[in-house]
């Protein structure tokens, strides 16, 4: 059994060369998606050609949702409308109560709450529940989904946020999600035995931050949510690439 995952999208908010920053984590048959932006089901499907290995909303087990901005939730509409109408099924969410608290009404019910469901008729009320099945992430325990085992840390960000430990085949996988540099985080996440850091500009992690850390963590960690100008040949860690796939 192994632990592994592939990078469905590595850029920012604003890129025009990437998919926004997404992960599809496989472990023991089971794919966990690490956020959910938009065009999801192509981002999937263009990392399936790449790899060869499928990937659908049919093989998702859950997402695990780090925060409300939309380059990281603005799939989550497509993904329980798939599931409720195709697949006939709750999408299954984790996140942290903090995180989860306004989802529904702040983000997902203006799309969602009202659902026309026999032509002619008028549309029916929806609920969060209709859709998705919430299991919380905690700061002070780990939440055990599947073969994953997960582990979560506030970050320093606009929203609520959280960095994420993913524990599956004997192995870690940390993740600072979005997040300003934060010496605490770097240790919480140098524990896993590779870590996906972001980098960007304004109140994300600067390059020469992460550039300035010690050697055998450098080598342990990976690059994603990096701008459009970023010089991926120049940089000591190495950036994550869409369509490949890593082995923790």
């Amino acid at each position: 059994m192994s632990l592994s995952f592939i990078p469905l999208g590595v850029g920012d908010a604003f890129s025009a060369l990437h998919y926004s920053s997404c992960l599809a984590v496989e472990a023991e048959d089971q794919v966990l998606l690490v956020d959910c932006p938009h065009p999801i089901r192509k981002m999937m499907r263009e990392a399936s050609l790449a790899t060869g290995i499928p990937l659908d909303v049919d093989r998702v087990s859950a997402v695990a949702l780090t925060h409300l901005h939309a380059d990281h939730s603005s799939g989550l509409e497509s993904m329980g409308y798939f599931s409720f109408f195709v697949l006939r099924r709750k999408l299954e969410l984790l996140a942290h109560p903090a995180v989860a608290e306004r989802l529904w009404e702040g983000h997902l019910a203006a799309g969602m709450e009202c659902l026309i469901e026999k032509r002619g008729e008028q549309p029916n009320d929806k609920h969060f529940e209709d859709y998705f099945e919430h299991t919380p992430l905690s700061t002070e325990a780990a939440v055990r989904h599947g073969p994953f085992l997960i582990e979560s840390r506030m970050t320093y960000h606009h929203v609520p946020t959280t960095a994420l430990r993913i524990h599956a085949g004997g192995k870690c996988l940390g993740y600072s999600a979005d997040t300003a540099f934060d010496e605490g985080l770097i240790h919480w996440l140098s524990r896993a035995d590779l870590v996906i850091h972001e980098t960007n500009y304004g109140v994300h992690t600067p390059y020469e931050k992460l550039a300035a850390l010690p050697a055998d963590l450098r080598a342990r960690m990976r690059l994603i949510h990096y701008p459009d100008d970023f010089d991926t040949e120049a940089s000591v860690i190495e950036p994550l690439r869409e369509g490949r796939r890593y082995t923790v």
